[in-house]
């Protein structure tokens, strides 16, 4: 049996990187798409013949319809997409609002548009990241208020793709250790425990819709 194929975003570092690595580990083959390069170029190396790699911004629908042809091209075909990239703010500028919102938002809308037809072919799952800050109230977080669009439309593509077979999965996790952050936070969720939450996702059986994985940090 040939291995599926999860299409991944933002997969340079992070929650990204170590989901193309468990979903290595897991038999699928992966296809990372960011906009750095050289790590992502890294990425693949190591994870091997599995990995293809696809330079490119989220933000530019055109850069993710050429990318979901090179992976059809080269896997056959999609069966599982986790739309992963997004950012916080730095400076809270106008510009930055913007190119947050482009990122978080467009992105999320773009990947979908991209890679929906694929996955209609497989029957396959849509993946979002959200964010605790999706599921509750933090004062005037812009942050929080893109989360709560993916949280929205994670649910409404949920009702949609059940129409034909498919699913949607929303993975809303607390504060992770990442480069999403200036400091180091050892103590919270590890960018692994993610990644097994997208992997249980997308390998439940056919069944079973897994709407929501909520994730927290004990401390």
């Amino acid at each position: 049996m040939a291995a599926k194929t999860l299409f991944i975003t933002g997969a340079s570092t992070g929650i990204g990187a170590a989901t193309a690595r468990a979903a290595a580990a897991a038999g699928w083959n992966v296809a990372l798409f960011a906009r750095s390069e050289d790590k992502l170029t890294a990425l693949a190396d190591d994870i091997g013949d599995a990995a293809l790699a696809l330079p490119g911004d989220v933000t530019d629908l055109a850069s993710l319809t050429d990318a979901v042809s090179r992976t059809t091209e080269r896997f056959g075909g999609i069966d599982a997409v986790y739309a992963n990239a997004g950012r916080g703010l730095t400076d809270r500028s106008p510009e930055d609002i913007k190119g947050m919102v482009d990122l978080n938002v467009m992105g999320v809308l773009y990947t979908t548009h991209a890679t929906l037809p694929e996955l209609k072919k497989t029957k396959g799952t849509l993946v979002l990241t959200g964010s605790a800050a999706g599921r509750k109230h933090l004062s005037g977080s812009i942050y929080g208020a893109t989360k709560w669009f993916v949280h929205g439309y994670a649910g409404n593509m949920a009702e949609d793709m059940r129409e034909w077979g498919g699913r949607c999965t929303v993975i809303a996790p607390g504060m992770v250790d990442t480069p999403f952050f200036d400091e180091g936070k050892p103590d919270k969720l590890k960018p692994e425990d993610v990644a097994e939450a997208v992997v249980y996702a997308i390998t439940a059986p056919a069944h079973a819709a897994v709407r929501e994985v909520y994730l927290m940090p004990q401390s």
